[in-house]
């Protein structure tokens, strides 16, 4: 079976036979995850660094009226939290969205192979760059993109994302996320998302169908949301 996680290290920095031994023996019991089931909470003291090896995930905050905020999308082979150790507690929670294979190291093992093995701690901190290099792009869709811009800025991103590790054709992508998750995570309320939806497909630069993205034509999904894959990073990768 495809270890995701492995691969994309693979990509960020050069890893030897002993390097990926490493990784693979803490990646190799898997749990099996229920949707919508909190990995961890808001207020819990940190645990385990969370590995995705299949499903989908995302990091969210609720708010004290009860509304929710998605912060990141997690997909197979992303990581959660390598330094959050050192707080005290989360200041954010980690569901699935689908039913997902994770597994769960302790900060321990991972400290231990890091500091054994400097390429995988290299790849783990370009990783976690990225990790940021993305929020810094949604806050950037928040505060300046119109609607239609971060619509299809947020399904640029993830089809690239999905193409990266391979879980994604030509044109379509495998894509469980509700018009309500992506509301939250695009600060609209459903309705007005349902319509910005619209436009893009009768624009005929994708569709969003239930469970699933086509993009019809991918180089007008580019210019209408002004993306630009820079901090992806994807350059930076060697395979």
């Amino acid at each position: 079976m495809t270890n995701h996680f492995v691969e994309k290290l693979c990509g960020y920095s050069p890893l030897d036979e002993e390097d990926i031994a490493g990784l693979l023996a803490l990646t190799g019991r898997p749990r099996l995850v229920k949707t919508r089931h909190d990995l961890i909470r808001e207020g819990d003291r940190p645990g385990p660094v969370f590995v995705m090896m299949e499903g989908w995930a995302c990091r969210y905050k609720v708010l004290p009226s009860g509304t929710r905020q998605v912060l990141a999308f997690l997909m197979p082979g992303d990581a959660c939290d390598l330094h959050i150790g050192l707080l005290a507690e989360m200041d954010h929670s980690i569901q699935t969205i689908t039913p997902a294979r994770v597994v769960m190291i302790d900060r321990v093992d991972m400290d231990e192979l890091m500091a054994r093995r400097p390429a995988v701690a290299r790849a783990m901190y370009i990783a976690q760059l990225v990790d940021e290099g993305t929020m810094r792009a949604w806050i950037t869709s928040m505060g300046r993109r119109t609607s239609i811009e971060r619509v299809a800025h947020l399904m640029c991103e993830l089809y690239l994302r999905a193409r990266d590790i391979q879980i994604a054709g030509e044109e379509s992508l495998s894509l469980p996320l509700s018009q309500v998750l992506l509301a939250d995570a695009l600060g609209m309320t459903s309705v007005h998302i349902n319509r910005v939806l619209k436009e893009l497909r009768v624009a005929g630069a994708m569709t969003l169908h239930r469970g699933s993205l086509e993009v019809s034509d991918p180089a007008k999904l580019v210019r209408i949301a002004g993306f630009d894959d820079g901090y992806l990073h994807r350059r930076s990768r060697t395979a």
